[in-house]
């Protein structure tokens, strides 16, 4: 039986070819992600285990939790205690680290680095040997700082240089005092690093006297765990923990696994997607072919074999496809990895130097999921090859399904479908995070749904074509009755196409209705003109509220800042606005009370309230992050979105209880003029033509969301490109084998006078109304997903509006009208040019 079924793998190799491709790319995605993700995250934990080797023991200050009415505050690391530090027993040397956020810009004014990889720190004295000098001198005084070797290449900065650079706002113009070389990973990825000397780097991070942590060097013959000990010593456990450098290094390594975790499992999933699909190609090829062997299958058993031996040898079929496809596609995997990181690089997101790894999980798994998909979808053709009685198989009374199996099988899919619909209907009525594991799970049993019912629902879709199809006369009509002769073929091959476009169709939807929403929610929640926050997310010194309040023509202005409290034994942050200016910079609905803030009085957002018990008129104690109490009045509850939420303070009341001024998250200005490109060049030349801070109006805050979402979807459209590439590939199957397998039929046409144009248009038409089949059913299932998702996020979102897309599902529908013509070529062309003498002999 094994050369049997290897005789007929060599038999119908070109047959076989598509499912082979199909299963190659599906693999060739799952073992390329593995590829990539494997070899950026060993890179960066190469590269990060480098930054420990100047570190025996880090002592880092404690984060307490809060407690009672009491707003923990940060631990810090004072000169005091790194002078003990340094004398421990065991100790060689110790460095204090001083490090936060600085954004360099180019000769051009362009932010250097991603924003969130722009770091600054402190040189320690005149050689610190975390940071090599390659020229120059290491940075003294507020007026020089060093940079690494990195960004100088890139922004073409040397020794002497004035370079433009901030760290919470206000521009800064220190001289280019050296360059040097580091390990730090944020550098190897493509951000940069700015050395101040260490009085002027605790300066400007806010931190003077003290140190964000500080790293022990051991004497020669002390280990890591001994001087740990010693620290422990004198350390106080309340103030600060001590680690290893050989526990940070591994738990960097563990940190950068998990964060690149999410990527892989994202990659993967559209990689299963793909394999989904394809799986439809190899279930529908093997059932071809059984269906073209009945007779030598049943001569088989006629000579004695059994079912199972049948099976088995269908099986070892599939062996042999998944094996050459899983080779083929781990092959292309390895290439499809060191592709995409090569990608990254010219994207300008660097990447750590770092081999290729191949890990033998990558090839285990890329050998055993291609086997298994293809065994596993070639199982129920084979099993029901193998129940056909021999004298039923030789005389063909098998080949039409029976009344009853296709009762059975529509009874089946009505019910999935049925569940579907009713369990993501009753998902719609949950909230947020809740309603998620239900939708996904009716999602699945009504996709299963309509594949099972698709054969029942192919027949009146198919017929609604058929005024259409009259125009091409004979071709169009013989293409439709085609298209439903097989209806389970039809299904599966339309099947394939739908889960794509059902996946495109419904993010697309959800991403247009967000858009919209996130549109209404800037335009109706802020009258200000312009918000000013740093590009990376930070927050802003308040000598940027400063600056602006006497730029000439603003009329209002508020920062917004953030501070903890604890209200009730739990933590809440406030948010200090100006209590005169917010009125004129917002337009929030109030539910309760009026909108006025000033002194004691607040407003609330009704979430917040409604967790209190507050209304207006409510009196509340809040304890401050500096220890003391008051009491804050209720004067309205408003409706909270995204942008703005939480309890409103007047900045005068929060502001004497804060710890740290330097935490406005945003500012909110509004000017005489309104929103315009000449008020907007004036307020930022007052902050210095910042790179590093933002200044936007309405449209583009919109523009920027509406960008951030259009990236998304363009990466989104272009992973599931692969799913349809597979699809595309089992149309050209399905009609590549239903030409074999009518190659008499064709030839009787050709004799009795269809020519060779005639029968290239039957192909194309049964092709491309097939493939609108899909695409119809793919669309209508992708708007259902994208109400059902919208209607989660609503419950969350107060202004989330349904948005459906036409032309881009007009574009979609156009797609797999292209899909149809496309797959049609070969197939149509080979019908064309057979031998209607030798088709017509042909059994």
């Amino acid at each position: 039986m094994f050369r049997t079924a290897l005789r007929n793998v060599l038999a119908h190799k070109a047959r076989l070819l598509m499912t082979v491709l199909a299963v190659m790319l599906g693999v060739a995605f799952v073992s390329g992600t593995l590829v990539f993700t494997n070899t950026i995250s060993d890179a960066y934990q190469k590269s990060s285990a480098k930054g420990f080797d100047q570190v025996d023991v880090a002592v880092r200050p404690e984060y307490p939790a809060d407690k009672g009415d009491t707003v923990a505050k940060e631990q810090k690391l004072t000169q005091p205690l790194f002078d003990k530090a340094a004398k421990v027993p065991g100790a060689a040397s110790a460095i204090g680290v001083v490090n936060g956020f600085t954004a360099i810009a180019d000769k051009d004014g362009k932010l250097i680095g991603g924003g969130f990889q722009s770091q600054g720190g402190n040189y320690w004295g005149g050689k610190d040997p975390r940071y090599p000098l390659t020229s120059g001198h290491a940075p003294q005084g507020k007026g020089e700082v060093a940079i690494d070797a990195e960004t100088a290449k890139r922004a073409g900065y040397k020794v002497g240089d004035t370079v433009r650079l901030s760290v919470d706002g206000p521009v800064l113009t220190p001289t280019v005092s050296g360059i040097f070389t580091t390990d730090d990973g944020n550098v190897a990825a493509g951000g940069s690093l700015a050395l101040f000397d260490t009085a002027t780097a605790q300066k400007l991070f806010h931190s003077v006297g003290s140190y964000d942590e500080i790293d022990v060097k051991a004497a020669a013959g002390t280990s890591q765990t001994a001087l740990r000990d010693a620290l422990d010593a004198v350390v106080p456990k309340d103030v600060a923990s001590t680690t290893t450098g050989r526990q940070l290094a591994d738990d960097q390594a563990a940190q950068i696994s998990s964060a690149m975790s999410g990527m892989k499992t994202g990659l993967l999933v559209f990689a299963g997607i793909a394999l989904f699909v394809g799986t439809f190609i190899i279930a529908n090829t093997f059932t071809m072919l059984v269906a073209q062997r009945t007779k030598e299958l049943a001569l088989l058993r006629a000579v004695g074999a059994s079912r199972r031996q049948v099976t088995r040898s269908v099986l070892l079929e599939a062996f042999v496809v998944g094996a050459a496809a899983a080779v083929a596609g781990l092959a292309a995997g390895i290439g499809i990895g060191a592709g995409m990181r090569s990608l990254m690089g010219s994207l300008g997101a660097t990447v750590p130097d770092g081999p290729l790894v191949i890990s033998p999980g990558t090839i285990a798994t890329a050998l055993l999921v291609g086997i298994l998909i293809t065994m596993l979808a070639a199982w129920l053709p084979g099993r029901r090859a193998a129940k056909i009685p021999p004298v039923a198989a030789m005389s063909s009374v098998h080949a039409k399904a029976t009344t009853k199996s296709l009762v059975v099988r529509n009874t089946i899919g009505a019910l999935f479908a049925a569940a579907g619909v009713a369990v993501v209907l009753y998902a719609t009525t949950m909230d947020g995070s809740d309603g998620q594991a239900p939708m996904g799970l009716g999602a699945v049993l009504l996709i299963l749904g309509v594949f099972v019912l698709t054969p029942l629902l192919s027949r009146p879709l198919i017929a609604a074509a058929a005024p259409v199809l009259r125009v091409f006369g004979v071709s169009g009509k013989l293409a439709r009755q085609n298209s439903v002769r097989n209806p389970r073929r039809t299904a599966a091959t339309a099947s394939a196409l739908m889960i794509g476009l059902t996946l495109i169709t419904g993010m697309t939807v959800m991403a247009g209705s967000l858009q919209k929403s996130i549109d209404k929610m800037a335009s109706s929640a802020l009258k200000a003109d312009y918000v000013v926050s740093m590009a990376n997310g930070n927050s802003l010194s308040p000598d940027v509220e400063k600056k602006l309040a006497s730029v000439d023509g603003v009329t209002d202005i508020s920062s917004l800042r953030d501070a903890p409290s604890r209200i009730d034994q739990q933590t809440e942050y406030l948010t200090g606005v100006n209590g005169r200016s917010i009125t004129k910079l917002t337009d929030l609905t109030i539910a309760d009370g009026a909108f006025t803030v000033g002194g004691t009085r607040t407003v609330v957002d009704k979430d917040t309230a409604k967790a209190h018990g507050w209304q207006a008129g409510s009196d509340f104690t809040v304890s401050y992050e500096d220890g003391k109490k008051g009491k804050l009045t209720v004067a309205g509850v408003y409706e909270g979105n995204e942008m703005i939420h939480g309890i409103i303070v007047d900045n005068a009341t929060l502001s004497p209880h804060r710890t740290d001024t330097a935490s406005d998250m945003q500012v909110m200005v509004k000017t005489s003029s309104g929103a315009s490109d000449a008020t907007k060049n004036k307020l930022e030349k007052a902050l210095g033509d910042n790179p590093a801070v933002k200044v936007q109006d309405k449209k583009d805050i919109s523009d920027g969301i509406a960008q951030m979402f259009t990236l998304m979807l363009n990466m989104l459209y272009g992973l599931l490109a692969m799913a349809v590439i597979v699809a595309v590939l089992g149309v050209i199957n399905t009609l590549a084998m239903s030409v074999f397998e009518r190659s008499q039929e064709i030839g009787m046409l050709r004799a009795i006078g269809l020519d060779r144009k005639g029968i290239k248009r039957m192909v194309r038409l049964e092709s491309l109304v097939i493939s609108l089949f899909g695409g119809v059913l793919g669309i209508g299932l992708g708007v259902f997903f994208g109400w059902a998702a919208g209607e989660l996020l609503g419950s969350k979102m107060s202004t989330y509006e349904l948005v459906l897309p036409w032309a881009r599902m007009g574009i979609f529908l156009l797609l797999a009208a292209t899909v149809g013509v496309l797959a049609a070529l070969w197939p149509a062309r080979r019908a064309a040019r057979l031998n209607m003498l030798t088709a017509i002999k042909s059994e």
